[in-house]
């Protein structure tokens, strides 16, 4: 199934129709009825808000938890096959490549540490091999602490020293793209992680220009950034431009929610063009790190994921001057479709 369109100058009907047709494909359908639901009635936003509801009671096994921290349900044989099947269908399972021959920028999303050396790789692997960027390559994190988990994996790797998440990005662009110290260098130290930021801006030989960004959160009593936080953060840095074909890259089964995501934060407010690209495996990065492993849990959990994020996209659209859409989920304008990290 395909995504909504993220090319420059897409109506918001044109959105709308995407998120309607992906939301009511027969791979949503048949995991809907399988779990027993009934298919919701209304409108688009009223469909949305039914699966997310839906999903909320079947496919949530975080409970807000981080993703390391969610169960895995136990399904039957047929459930496990229909389950992946239908994250193939969705676009969750498969590598994929840049559309354009050419992008104004390129933007790597932060995740957890072994995440971030595989995007951050997978980024300098595109550059190198003929992906074009007139802008720059921007890195974007936060001031997350690392879990012990993920500091014994870098450990393994050979990589210590690392403390946070965007600790962790740089270290995969230095190695990545050859660079040893930034060219230029900003920030904040708030004395609180969620309100401090950070700027290193590299400049690697015969490449564009990478910019590491750790970004504050727009709700720091409560959280830490996530997702919509760093890209908007970064579109105010770089002065973004309507038009501006933006190419993202992300781990597959992050590339629905996330694609939205961007969509939402990024091509309805400044008119940009969005393509969504997960890594490939066999390219992406150290060989040391352990490859994630991906579960029926883990996809219903990423499927549901996409739903909130469409759902917020779908509220975001420019439908009329005075407000969002009807049946947009309450405080539209900042409700944020995943405030975890990937």
């Amino acid at each position: 199934m395909a995504l909504p369109a993220g090319a420059a100058g897409t109506s918001a009907g044109q959105l709308a129709d995407g998120i309607r047709d992906w939301i009511g494909s027969p791979p949503v359908r048949a995991l809907v009825g399988h779990f027993g639901g009934d298919w919701p009635a209304g409108d688009v936003p009223a469909v949305l808000a039914g699966l997310d509801d839906f999903s909320a009671r079947h496919w949530d096994f975080r409970a807000g938890r981080e993703r390391p921290d969610a169960r895995e349900p136990a399904f039957d044989p047929a459930t496990v096959q229909l389950v992946l099947d239908s994250a193939d269908a969705l676009g969750l399972v498969r590598a994929g490549r840049p559309a354009l021959p050419r992008y104004a920028h390129l933007l790597v999303l932060g995740g957890l540490a072994p995440a971030c050396l595989r995007r951050t790789a997978y980024a300098a692997h595109l550059v190198r091999a003929g992906s074009v960027v007139d802008g720059e390559v921007a890195v974007l994190g936060s001031f997350r602490e690392l879990s012990a988990a993920e500091s014994r994996t870098l450990d393994t790797a050979g990589l210590t020293g690392c403390r946070t998440e965007v600790d962790v990005l740089d270290a995969g662009v230095r190695a990545a793209f050859g660079v040893r110290t930034p060219h230029e260098e900003t920030g904040e130290d708030a004395a609180h992680p969620h309100r401090s930021w950070s700027s290193r801006r590299y400049r690697p030989a015969g490449l564009p220009p990478v910019r590491v960004l750790a970004a504050p959160s727009s709700e720091p009593d409560r959280r830490r950034a996530h997702t919509a936080d760093t890209q908007r953060f970064w579109a105010e840095h770089v002065r973004l431009r309507a038009g501006d074909p933006v190419l993202t890259v992300t781990a597959p089964i992050y590339v629905p929610f996330q694609h939205c995501d961007a969509l939402r934060t990024l091509a309805v407010p400044y008119g940009c063009g969005i393509d969504t690209v997960g890594v490939d495996p066999a390219l992406a990065g150290p060989a040391r790190l352990p490859e994630p492993t991906l579960t029926p849990g883990r996809y219903l959990q990423e499927i549901r994921s996409a739903i909130r994020s469409m759902r917020a996209l779908h509220a975001a659209l420019p439908w009329h001057a005075d407000g969002p859409a009807p049946g947009a989920p309450p405080d539209a304008g900042r409700w944020a479709a995943d405030g975890q990290f990937t």
